[in-house]
């Protein structure tokens, strides 16, 4: 059974249709999780390297996907049925701005790993897109 991980990271954003592309939309998700990402027939699918070195490919259905709220996949290799990848849009009313909620599922040795990969992406995320 894998651990459930949240993470939370405040959003340089008052537009929630901006910050609902970046985390739901293939092109959106290219720009800072992977190196493409392409939607097609209720999937999602992720390609990290270069096609002429090493690379890395992987599935997700899209389990619900809710306009300016949040997009709940399951990566179609997942054998943990309670495991699944989220990542929502929160608005906080004492500042009027966006947290970006992730919820994602490790075996509990590769936590650690886990949680500097989605640093990694939300430096990224920053870098390309200003959020």
């Amino acid at each position: 059974m894998k651990k459930k991980i949240e993470i939370e990271h405040d959003l340089r954003s008052t537009s929630a249709n901006i910050i609902w592309k970046v985390i739901s939309t293939d092109g959106g998700l290219s720009r800072w999780i992977a190196d493409k990402v392409h939607e097609e027939h209720g999937k999602l699918h992720f390609t990290w390297g270069d096609e002429w070195r090493h690379q890395e490919k992987r599935s997700a259905t899209i389990l619900e996907r809710v306009r300016n709220s949040h997009i709940r996949l399951r990566w179609d290799d997942e054998t943990d049925p309670a495991a699944y990848l989220e990542l929502r849009i929160i608005h906080t009313e004492v500042t009027g701005g966006y947290i970006l909620h992730i919820t994602d599922f490790a075996l509990w040795e590769d936590v650690e790993s886990l949680i500097d990969i989605w640093d990694q992406n939300f430096d990224q995320l920053r870098t390309s897109t200003g959020l």
